[in-house]
């Protein structure tokens, strides 16, 4: 037996007898101890006698793991080693140089470096390749060795040897690491000369602070309507989801109910100060991403009428957990109780384990949800996230645009246009719009690259015929799909064309984020935004929202 195993046998058999010294001896725990008993012994016996030398520490946490994926998708074991990455997901913060770094074409590339950041002020670029990290090469490394070499101690120095576009010779760059707070607001601004703009991207520490902050700053700007974003917004903190709440919600309000199985598990959380304005009109942004924190939020704008919820329904995840210390510095996450909003609603998905490919909660029959109303009597249900009270048609790219952004292919053409446009100043993203003559360009540019699709209707073809194979009937049916895929076979020049606008706007996108980092990505999409669009409708027509809100 591995000394691995001599330790971890011993301190399951140590477990074995807590258990029966704490708890009196009814049937549940006599399963337990049973089960415990079968599993340790069982473990003893695999790492004694199975043909290959184990790693006892890699078997526990494929047995922990899959044990933990019979519950439900949020109850999670996070072994030390991960403690670093889990906490950054939930603080925000990390020790590191302040770039998204990527893989593409098997080389680690800069994606985004943040601005003001160790990475940003030592002059690295978008598209810059990583190629050594303190002289040690990558080539060959996986993308966690390359995780592992950036990693270090706060103000310790690192030495990048960069390729750039456009030189031949490779170069060193000496950036300092540094405590990196992401922030989870990257974005406060004006859409409109009176609507202002706030996206939310986690519910980290003291972001309701920044939102009531920024939504006083905009205000201040001449904002007499706010925009919320909460697309895409996998929560985080349950109070941070109460403070953002109160930025526009009196003083004593209930936000969020939280009931389980143990009685120490509920709570209720009211506001506690007084909002930055009860009044300013606002509008949410939701999507199928916006989850737990954020549906709390979209919860309480809704069920006290205080905002128009706008976009497509949200993920549907209305569970509440809580962090048990383990030995070893090792961590468990458990599902402990689920949240309901000032209405009574749970909008847990009934089936969390079954969705649909995006990510979206599947159709819920109507015999399953329950009624509730709002604070203006208005008609609200519960079961598998909180819908919109105006819903969006959901922006779907065509397969010529996702095979572009799949290959890279966008990226690597912004790259290229900043350092063939580096002279270029302009004021804002917006006036990085390309020319019908600068997208032939790039037209004639992919000529050499390679890339391709499949469309729907070519793949549902293919698989008409394979069920025709299926059942002898593809030989008399042969001159009947000969047609069929000549009809529907794809062609990138026609699509090119057909597809042009979206592909443009991603382009435009892509290279207002070279010149204005992240607020550039974010801002040039203003125009073409389907859901800041109707938001900016809806706010510009006081009767029309305020019909949304009180319904005759």
């Amino acid at each position: 037996m591995s000394r691995k195993a001599k330790i971890i046998f011993p301190f399951i058999l140590v477990l074995i007898i807590s258990v029966a010294a704490i708890k009196p001896p009814t049937d549940r725990y006599f399963e337990i101890l049973k089960n415990l008993d079968i599993f340790a012994t069982l473990f003893k016996e695999v790492n004694t006698h199975y043909v290959d030398e184990i790693n006892p520490t890699t078997l526990m946490k494929s047995g922990i793991d899959e044990m933990l994926e019979t519950l439900d998708p949020y109850t999670n074991y996070i072994a030390a080693d991960d403690i670093e990455t889990y906490r950054m997901m939930t603080t925000g913060e990390y020790s590191g140089i302040g770039a998204v770094v990527e893989r593409k074409d098997g080389i680690s590339t800069v994606v985004m470096p943040y601005e003001g950041f160790a990475a940003h002020d030592a002059g690295l670029r978008a598209g810059d390749e990583i190629h050594a990290i303190n002289g040690i090469s990558l080539d060959g490394k996986s993308q966690e060795e390359v995780r592992f070499l950036m990693k270090g101690q706060s103000n310790s120095e690192i030495t990048l040897t960069i390729k750039r576009f456009g030189q031949d010779k490779m170069f060193d760059v000496q950036v300092k690491r540094e405590k990196i707070a992401v922030d989870s607001v990257p974005y406060a601004g004006m859409v409109t000369d009176d609507i202002g703009y706030v996206r939310l991207t986690s519910f980290t520490q003291n972001v309701g602070r920044s939102i009531g902050i920024k939504t006083l700053d905009l205000m201040e700007q001449g904002a007499t309507s706010i925009i919320l974003d909460l697309r895409g917004n996998p929560g985080g903190l349950l109070h941070e989801a109460v403070n953002v709440s109160n930025v526009f919600v009196e003083k004593g309000r209930k936000i969020v109910t939280q009931k389980g199985k143990v009685r120490a598990n509920d709570w209720a959380y009211n506001t506690l100060n007084d909002p930055v304005d009860p009044n300013i009109p606002v509008v949410v942004l939701t999507d199928n991403g916006s989850a737990s924190a954020s549906e709390i939020v979209s919860g309480v704008i809704q069920d006290y009428d205080r905002g128009v919820l706008v976009g497509r329904k949200t993920f549907g995840k209305g569970l509440v957990q809580i962090e048990r210390p383990l030995s070893y510095d090792a961590v468990v996450k458990i599902t402990t109780a689920k949240y309901y909003t000032p209405t009574g609603r749970c909008i847990q998905a009934i089936d969390y384990s079954n969705r649909n490919e995006d990510g979206s909660v599947g159709k819920i029959p109507d015999s399953l949800k329950n009624e509730f109303y709002t604070l203006n009597g208005r008609k609200v249900f519960d079961g598998g996230g909180i819908d919109p009270d105006v819903e969006v048609e959901k922006l779907e790219f065509a397969p010529i645009t996702k095979s572009l952004m799949r290959n890279d292919h966008i990226f690597y053409y912004a790259t290229e246009y900043f350092y063939k446009n580096e002279d270029l100043d302009p004021a804002s993203p917006n006036d990085l719009r390309l020319s019908d003559a600068e997208y032939d360009d790039f037209v004639k540019w992919l000529a050499n690259r390679d890339f391709d699709y499949v469309t729907r209707v070519e793949q549902e073809t293919k698989d008409l015929i394979k069920i025709a194979k299926e059942e002898k009937k593809y030989t008399k049916l042969k001159s009947y799909f000969d047609s069929l895929e000549k009809a529907t076979k794809h062609n990138k020049e026609e699509d090119l064309i057909t597809f042009k606008e979206e592909i443009k706007m991603l382009l435009e996108q892509e290279i207002a984020g070279r010149y204005f980092y992240e607020r550039g990505i974010i801002e040039s999409t203003f125009g073409k935004d389907p859901d800041v669009q109707a938001a900016i409708t809806i706010l510009d027509d006081t009767a029309k929202y305020q019909s949304i809100l009180k319904p005759n």
